[in-house]
């Protein structure tokens, strides 16, 4: 199942108590269905949980059956309206002109309620929204084929808060979100938290493995530098020692040197601790780094570091 599945699935579990709600809920769904004019409601789904929700929505908010609907266990469906008495009692609900030449738009008289707008809003996602499963990236949509119910739905958006972008595609109007945290506020006021929470998790375990790989690449360049770092240590003592200019170096610096050649593997800090008597990272770095000279210089060094 597809997570713009699960999360319909999820809001089609809200129930129908107030006929005003249901009516708005109904209006989101025919303004972003699959055909919504004055001859003709065609919706088309395969989510089994709206093709049962869909017959009891109608009859809750215009007391009317679809002149068709799909037949129970059928893949994806399609319920029509085409008989003019139907489409006459709808059309007058939203107070909308039923002539094939007005174009349709929001009547914003039946969304004065916030609790109507929420019920709007989840059946525009029902029919025409599909959401981005969050563990593969972040994107929200609605599209419908109404160009006026394209510009005035973000408005309603941004009138309760939100902040949609809009495009054009293929001949549909689509509002859409793409930051994690719009989708999530957004899921969760038409009634999908569950599918927010989803969302919420994904993007916070997408941050942890962004942070654990930073870090994980970051050790390894240090890493990378430190044995790089020994190895060019090892190699000038190495050369000290066949030059014969090691054996004239202070006391400290021979120290310095055979440990780090008895233990190449050891950071600075672990080096430093085997001196007699321990020594601290900076100075142990600073005769390592007074071989590497003495080495390129060719020269002896008779003073102590």
């Amino acid at each position: 199942m597809s997570f713009s599945a699960q999360v319909k699935q999820e809001l089609c579990r809200q129930g129908l108590a107030r006929r005003c709600c249901a009516q708005a809920e109904a209006y989101g769904v025919l303004l972003y269905c699959n055909s919504f004019h004055s001859r003709q409601v065609r919706i088309i789904t395969e989510s089994p949980q709206l093709k049962r929700r869909l017959p009891a929505l109608f009859r809750k908010a215009f007391r009317l059956e679809f002149d068709q609907a799909p037949a129970e266990g059928e893949g994806k469906g399609t319920f029509l309206i085409e008989a003019p008495d139907k489409l006459g009692v709808i059309f007058d609900t939203f107070g909308l002109e039923a002539d094939s030449a007005v174009s349709i738009h929001v009547n914003f008289a039946h969304l004065e309620e916030e609790h109507c707008q929420v019920a709007f809003l989840r059946g525009a996602f029902l029919a025409g929204g599909s959401v981005t499963d969050p563990e593969k990236g972040y994107h929200l949509e609605l599209a419908t084929s109404h160009y006026h119910v394209g510009r005035e739905v973000p408005a309603l958006l941004r009138e309760v808060g939100f902040s949609p972008k809009d495009a054009t595609r293929k001949g549909n109007y689509i509002t859409y979100f793409k930051q994690s945290d719009h989708i999530e506020d957004f899921l969760t006021k038409i009634g999908a938290p569950v599918s927010a929470m989803a969302v919420m998790t994904a993007k916070l375990e997408r941050n942890l493995r962004s942070s654990v790989n930073r870090r994980v690449n970051c050790d390894a360049a240090n890493l990378d530098k430190a044995v790089a770092a020994a190895q060019s240590q090892i190699e000038a003592i190495r050369r000290l020692e066949q030059a014969g200019a090691l054996a004239a170096q202070p006391a400290r610096l021979r120290e310095t040197a055979r440990l780090r050649l008895d233990h190449p593997e050891l950071t600075l800090s672990e080096l430093a601790g085997l001196c007699d008597p321990p020594v601290s990272k900076s100075a142990l770095n600073h005769r390592l780094r007074r071989l590497v000279e003495l080495s390129r210089s060719g020269q002896g060094d008779g003073a102590a570091p």
